[in-house]
Formats: C-alpha cells, structure tokens, sequence
C-alpha cells in the first residue's frame, strides 16, 4: 500500500536490534484516514474468507482492525494482555512472546465473543516472528473457530515469520512488507 510504505519512509525510524518505530501514525498516536484505507485494502482483499469476525491483539492491533471490520461489517474481538474483572473466571488463554516488551504476555480472550463456527479474520500492526499471531491463530483454535486470514500493515520479511504462518494453507497479507532497514535506510519488497 503505497500510502502507508510513504509514512514508514517519512516518519517511521529504526531503533535498532529489528525495531522500527512507527509511533507516529499506527502504535501510540493513530492516523484515522491511513488506518481507514488500510482497512479498504483489507477488505478488497478479504472480501471473498467468509469471515464473520476479526482478530487481533491489544493494543496496536486494534485500529487496522476496526477499521477492516467497519468495511466487512463484521465485529471486531481483541485479545486483552490483562484479565479485567468484568470477564468471566473461565477464559481462553495463551502466552506469546513479545520483542518489542521484551518479555513474554498473556492473550487473554472471553470465550463469549470467540466462539466455534466463527470464521476468524486476523489482522494485526506487526509480523515479524509471528509469535503474536500463532498466539491469535492458538485462541481461535482453542475457541474451535476456523481461521480463514491473516493479514498485517508491516511485515519484517527477515524475521521469517511468515513461513511459520503460510503453513496454516491460508492467505496472509502484508501491506507494506519489508526486506531490509538499518539506520540508513528502509527497502520494501517489490
């Protein structure tokens, strides 16, 4: 997606050991106009999963997602990093590896809003390991759900976690997906 490869490029900044930070327009501060088109570019490409519910994880993850579901038309659930008291005592639960915390954390999903039959749509900021996202792939498993997509804003292809995830036989989506970035420079795969 061009726009958003244009922010990366313009705002986004390498702070080294594989993080970029994209602060700015998608992790702390969010630019609603460029989440909504990437929710578009989502929904174009979606459009035909049968998806009946979208997936992600707190906290970044959350507007691309909504912004995919209001052009699916579909609800959006996130998976929480702490339990809140209003969920029930019985939840489904994984844990997942984070780089940028530098420390493992819980996904924690309320089983009335995850549930089987669903067609579960993943969308989310980041793939780089893919731990995150195994974590989200392991919830919808869990909930007896059926994962029909997977699909990210950013994608450090160097880290490789999309071989992990192409094993699922579904399709993963990556729109600005990138090769290589140091302190110099950031390049996309064409």
């Amino acid at each position: 997606m061009k726009t958003l490869k244009e922010r990366i490029l313009a705002e986004g900044e390498y702070l080294g050991d594989g993080i970029l930070k994209v602060d700015s327009f998608v992790n702390h501060q969010v630019d609603p106009k460029l989440m909504d088109e990437a929710g578009k570019e989502f929904s174009r490409r979606f459009k035909d999963v049968g998806a009946t519910k979208i997936l992600t994880a707190e906290i970044s993850g959350i507007a691309p997602a909504v912004a995919t579901g209001l052009h699916l038309g579909i609800p959006v659930v996130y998976a929480r990093k702490r339990k809140p008291i209003t969920m029930p005592d019985q939840v489904l639960l994984t844990l997942a590896p984070s780089h940028t915390k530098g420390r493992t954390v819980e996904l924690i999903v309320s089983p009335e809003y995850l549930a089987g039959g669903e067609r579960v749509l993943i969308i989310d900021d980041f793939l780089a390991t893919g731990a995150t996202i195994m974590g989200l792939v392991r919830l919808a498993e869990i909930a007896g759900a059926k994962l029909v997509g997977i699909g990210t804003l950013i994608e450090k292809t160097f880290e490789r976690g999309r071989m992990e995830l192409e094993k699922l036989g579904i399709p993963v989506l990556s729109l600005a997906p990138i090769v290589s970035m140091d302190e110099n420079e950031i390049v996309f795969k064409e």
